[in-house]
């Protein structure tokens, strides 16, 4: 079979006025970014924002998530995508909502972010790479509010911040661990304040959640005027709003606001938007995305990143309780492969047939089909299969699902396209269409619970863990955040996407173990307190052999090797 890229090079696209028009967008609604891309023009924003604040106008929200991530796949996105078109093509009015790639895993391990096979969104290498420049603009932004912090010191500080606990963090769109903890300042009196620095990388930028959170540019200025840079030196939070610059930095994210419209390989339109990281950030695409899509058709797909317990869990006590929206349903994605891992299988022996491995691995997905029950959303298992699946493993497998509450539906997208995924656009539409099932979400936790008991609260639920541990100064953190009035906001726990719990060496249900907290960030412009579980780390590092290696350029501009 071809390649991703190969795959979509082939492709021919519809002009995007075409792709528009299939939602009620006309050509004026558009700002082109050539042919085959463009961003919604701001009254047309408007417009479908008005639209989405009727409840009774929205579409019905599909969820996609997953069992937690291995080595062999599980095939999110592909799934993601593969559903939009599978819903087209039973007739339903649908349209797909995703999040923006980050350079970072692009050039790193993991890859694009456009699905796979015969499920893709296109034009991929655009999509993949600088896009509509979104992520440039939140960088650039993050980095002018790192700019204005560092001249504030230097031109006499007048607002008494201490330069030890500055906590505003620049950042870069690429994986580049030399920048984790750094010097900046050096090199005498003209040369700034020297202090210690760290980078993050773009998608876990505090502006990265404000932009996905804002529906418009006024919301957008309270929310980074409200950001937390650093303390004073009387222990008092600093916002970046003394500083006077709010309107500079919303200036640069003027556009980025604005939802981008692109297409499936079979002219499926998709909003792509937003891009933080669901392992250290929220991991779901914008409001503005998602309520555009709401309010242009009858079914919308989203997804959320990782696993149940990182990305879903986000979803629905941050996005949704922000966002004012209740999903109808969710798909969890699973596959035969991964499943086998999850059960001990070594990778190279995914391959033999062994349904003893699946059933030991089920413990994983069982887990995450009650993660998201426990927020009052029915869900559905798609099998994203592959060609080394035996018929007695699948069988098995919507066995074990069945006895634990949900359906399970193999998924053919990546090999067929829309047409592998009828039957699980058919199974969704059937969990939407009963008894008001948005009606009956709700968020895990309350706003009222302490910090700390919220974390205990996922820790327990989700994470299974048996107890929470705070080091350092975390515990102390919380109940100054309290204290600073702060106490009410839902908290983003940053930890691994490979193991339920903190440790990615602990595959399959962990439970009963000791779940660590070793940090807590403020992130109060976008309205949430991230904890730091484990060893999780904010800058990704390349790897022995990261995927730059296999990508290049032709004296035509065109590119290969991306995937």
């Amino acid at each position: 079979m071809r390649s991703d890229i190969e795959i979509a090079h082939q492709n021919t696209m519809l002009p995007i006025a075409d792709i528009a028009q299939k939602l009620g967008v006309e050509p004026s609604g558009l700002e082109e970014y050539g042919p085959y891309k463009a961003k919604l023009a701001m009254p047309e924003l408007r417009a479908l924002q008005k639209k989405a604040a009727d409840p009774a106008r929205r579409g019905k929200l599909i969820l996609v998530t997953a069992i937690t991530p291995t080595p062999a796949g599980e095939g999110k996105s592909t799934v993601s995508i593969g559903l939009g078109d599978g819903l087209r093509r039973i007739g339903k009015n649908a349209a797909v909502a995703l999040r923006e790639p980050s350079l970072g895993p692009c050039f790193g391990v993991k890859g694009g972010a456009c699905g796979g096979g015969y499920a893709q969104i296109v034009p991929m290498e655009d999509i993949n790479l600088h896009f509509t420049g979104d992520i440039h603009a939140i960088s650039i932004a993050n980095n002018l509010i790192s700019a204005l912090i560092d001249n504030h010191l230097q031109q006499g500080n007048e607002l008494g911040i201490d330069p030890r606990t500055i906590s505003w963090k620049r950042c870069v769109d690429l994986n580049d661990r030399a920048l984790r903890s750094a010097i900046v300042g050096l090199g005498g009196r003209p040369n700034g304040v020297p202090r210690e620095e760290h980078f993050t990388i773009a998608v876990a930028s505090e502006i990265m959640a404000v932009v996905c959170l804002s529906r418009t540019i006024s919301e957008l200025k309270e929310r980074i005027s409200n950001i937390v840079i650093a303390q004073n030196y009387s222990r008092q939070p600093v916002k970046f709003g003394s500083l006077n610059c709010t309107g500079a930095v919303a200036a640069l994210l003027k556009d980025a606001v604005r939802p981008n419209l692109v297409q499936t390989l079979e002219k499926t339109p998709v909003f792509v938007h937003g891009g933080p990281f669901a392992n250290i950030a929220h991991g779901c695409n914008s409001v503005n995305a998602t309520l555009c899509a709401l309010a242009a058709s009858d079914y919308v797909v989203t997804e959320a990143g990782f696993a149940a317990d990182l990305g879903a869990e986000k979803f629905f006590d941050i996005k949704c309780r922000a966002a004012g929206i209740a999903p109808s349903a969710a798909v969890i994605v699973a596959t035969i492969r991964a499943l086998k891992m999850h059960g001990g299988t070594a990778k190279d022996a995914l391959s033999q047939p062994d349904v003893a491995a699946v059933e030991r691995g089920f413990r994983n997905l069982k887990t995450h089909i009650e993660n998201v029950a426990k927020f009052g959303v029915p869900s559905v298992v798609a099998v994203n299969k592959f060609s080394s699946d035996t018929d007695e493993e699948i069988a098995r497998l919507r066995q074990l699902c069945a006895e634990a509450g949900a359906q399970a539906v193999v998924c053919e997208s990546w090999e067929k396209g829309g047409a592998g995924a009828e039957a699980l656009a058919e199974a969704v539409v059937a969990l939407c269409g009963a008894d008001q099932t948005d009606a009956l979400f709700h968020p895990l936790y309350g706003l009222e619970l302490p910090l700390e008991e919220k974390i205990k609260t996922l820790a327990a639920e989700l994470y299974r863990a048996g107890r929470v541990e705070f080091h350092g100064g975390a515990l102390q953190k919380l109940r100054q955040l309290e204290a600073d009035g702060y106490g009410r906001l839902p908290v983003c726990v940053a930890k691994t996407q490979n193991s339920i719990s903190h440790d990615p060496k602990l595959i399959g249900a962990p439970s009963g173990y000791t779940f660590p907290v070793r940090d807590v960030q403020l992130y109060a412009g976008a309205g949430f307190v991230v904890v730091l579980a484990g060893e999780i780390m904010t800058m990704p590092g390349l790897p022995k052999s990261p995927a730059a290696l296999g990508i290049d350029v032709d004296d035509d501009g065109v590119v290969s090797g991306l995937f």
